[in-house]
């Protein structure tokens, strides 16, 4: 088998497709020869992100997506289905943050986090698994997670909870699918530099933290390149419950 990650003629749905992460990855994703769907809450943003890989020969598309609502996913998947095929890749990156310490964290902030990042995680998955068993083809689902799920800091809670709640669910679903063909893994990357965070991570806090990350350096994007193309592609055919950390050694760190 090539290690070459050659998705030609697969179908992938990438949630919070709109920037940061999601948006990369689905750009990588394209660029390996998928057909991609990028969702969103923002359609504008990933119309504009879709046409612009359409303009470099890729097919793409975009489709509306609030993954705390059921019936939002169940129509994105059918959007996606029939425009281009049953999804056989799912990347479930969709997900919000917070810096709220947890006796000031109120319950509709706890809520948000909780319903987006691991409720949310879990009705795309279901939907997209369903069309794939459907449909009688196989496929990879890609949970990002994070380090937080693995391990704490402060002012992280709702987050890190449902982060951890991911790596669980990545791990359950994996036991119930496998007779499938669907292979159900996480990605757990450390803290990555986007433009979301960069100001940040370039201040004194955020030097602070490089400085705790053994390789001394913040991730970069494309350091999740790799690892996303072995976990959708059949370069990993065996592999299924596993959670990658890409993290530059820092949760290995000495305490």
């Amino acid at each position: 088998m090539s290690l070459r990650a050659d998705l030609s003629g697969k179908v992938v749905l990438v949630t919070g497709a709109s920037s940061g992460l999601g948006l990369h990855m689905a750009k990588t994703l394209a660029r390996a020869g998928a057909k991609v769907a990028l969702a969103a809450r923002r359609l504008e943003r990933v119309e504009a992100e879709a046409r612009a890989l359409a303009d470099e020969g890729a097919t793409a598309v975009a489709v509306p997506l609030d993954v705390t609502d059921p019936a939002s996913v169940e129509a994105a998947v059918a959007r996606v289905r029939d425009a281009l095929g049953p999804p056989t890749i799912l990347v479930n990156n969709a997900g919000i943050a917070h810096t709220d310490r947890a006796l000031e964290l109120t319950p509709e902030t706890f809520r948000e986090v909780v319903a987006t990042n691991l409720e949310g995680a879990f009705y795309v998955a279901r939907a997209t698994a369903r069309a794939m068993i459907e449909a009688g083809v196989g496929g990879s689902i890609v949970n990002v997670a994070s380090i937080l799920g693995l391990r704490v800091a402060g002012r992280v809670a709702a987050y890190a909870a449902s982060k951890a709640g991911l790596v669980r669910l990545t791990e359950a679903l994996a036991l119930e699918w496998a007779r499938h063909g669907i292979r159900v893994n996480a990605l757990a990357p450390g803290y990555v530099e986007t433009d979301l965070n960069r100001e940040f991570l370039s201040s004194e806090a955020g030097q602070a933290l490089r400085a705790r990350i053994p390789q001394r350096r913040f991730g970069r994007l494309e350091d999740l390149d790799g690892p996303l193309l072995l976990l959708a592609s059949d370069a990993s055919a065996y592999v299924t419950g596993a959670v990658i950390v890409v993290d530059g050694g820092h949760l290995v760190s000495s305490l």
